[in-house]
């Protein structure tokens, strides 16, 4: 019966069908349909939304149909950026004025959206920012047929099926267009970048129109975003961290939410603020931990809670920092007080390489991904501190 679903389909495709476009609509016939229906996808939105739709082949990272097919090498052997590369002062410069203009023009709804979900204007603001330069953005793909060519031909193929349901469920709830439904070329969509599970749990229609709108209004952006943190675990009250001065006597392999003790403890130990102020009262018996991004090769931090619910947003530590790095930079726009040192250029394919030479050493390093990751960082430090160097938690 699947196979019977899309007679329109076939009869809207263009003269010159593309390579894979039989194989596409036997996929959509035979897994996309069934998944659709069992979510509770009428056939007419199903047949309105899928109905003429082609692969876009020409997205990054597909690897065949059925995602059987070898990893595109850029994967693996792409230059690694190091964290300076993330917080040259010219993007943050950037940023602030935009930030404060808008902190201005929504300071009733931000007040608003801060009693509701406890999460500060600053931090909502700096992830707007990051994920959409505040909306201004071109984020011009057709989400569903991004979705639908990820999931056919992408290297995560259950994956996308899932959310191409979901965006499916979306189009049905009436919250947007088909037109209107932009994404990312890996479906992420509108300004808070939202992928449509993420969506269908955490946008919200804040302005009152009746339409959770992440794609126009700016209202909604920022209360979806507010409420992703909140359902996160964000804990009110509380910063995403410190930059502070972390000395030698500490070894950077005590980096890691893994190793939290309390802040006052830190104290004692020796670990000041930068700006030559005390931790507030109210953190000093609240858990932190170490935060080192370059390991000893650039500045260091006593992150808390919050910052890993910013990397619930986007599971990177240089995106976490610069999120909160640049939500404090509303207030003074002062840079880091610790220098990101020069560092030797590698390739993702090189820390891979490294990552699985310390695993087979014994060592956890969360993944042989080729990202540095702060289970890799300080893994370089204790193979470093075994063969008897002082550990830099750091390539090279």
């Amino acid at each position: 019966m699947p196979l019977l679903v899309l007679p329109a389909l076939a009869a809207a495709l263009p003269a010159a069908a593309g390579q894979y476009d039989a194989q596409f609509r036997q996929f959509l016939n035979s897994e996309v349909i069934p998944a659709a229906r069992a979510a509770g996808v009428s056939q007419a939105t199903i047949d309105r939304e899928l109905a003429g739709l082609a692969p876009d082949t020409s997205l990054p990272g597909l690897v065949g149909p059925g995602g059987r097919g070898k990893s595109p090498e850029v994967n693996f052997q792409a230059e690694f950026r190091t964290p300076a590369r993330y917080f040259r002062d010219s993007q943050f410069n950037a940023l602030v004025p935009g930030g404060r203009r808008l902190m201005q023009k929504h300071a009733g709804t931000l007040g608003a959206i801060e009693a509701r979900y406890g999460v500060p204007r600053r931090i909502i603001l700096a992830i707007w920012a990051r994920e959409s330069g505040y909306g201004g953005a071109k984020i011009p793909y057709d989400a569903v047929r991004v979705l639908a060519t990820q999931a056919f031909m992408g290297q995560r193929p259950d994956f996308f099926k899932g959310e191409l349901v979901a965006a499916l469920k979306i189009l049905q709830n009436g919250d947007v267009s088909r037109s209107a439904m932009k994404s990312s070329w890996g479906g992420a969509m509108g300004q808070p970048q939202f992928l449509p599970s993420s969506f269908l749990k955490y946008a919200v229609d804040f302005d009152g129109d009746g339409k959770r709108n992440i794609w126009t209004s700016e209202v909604d952006t920022m209360a979806s975003i507010a409420h992703y943190l909140s359902a996160h675990g964000w804990l009110t009250g509380r910063d995403w961290g410190y930059e502070v001065h972390l000395p030698n006597t500490i070894s950077c392999t005590r980096e890691g939410p893994d190793n939290r003790q309390k802040i006052s403890t830190f104290v004692r130990e020796g670990v000041k603020r930068v700006s030559g102020k005390p931790f507030p009262d109210h953190e000093l018996n609240q858990p932190g931990n170490i935060l080192l991004p370059a390991g000893r090769y650039g500045p260091a931090f006593i992150a808390t809670e919050n910052f890993y619910v910013l990397k619930a947003y986007n599971e990177s530590d240089t995106y976490a920092l610069f999120v909160g790095h640049l939500a404090d930079r509303y207030g003074n726009n002062q840079g880091f007080a610790g220098d990101w040192k020069p560092m030797k250029e590698t390739t993702r394919g090189a820390v891979r390489n490294l990552q699985e030479r310390l695993q087979r050493l014994g060592h956890d390093v969360g993944g042989a991904d080729g990202l540095i990751g702060f289970k890799t960082r300080r893994s370089i430090g204790k193979d470093q501190e075994k063969n008897g160097f002082f550990a830099t938690c750091w390539v090279g």
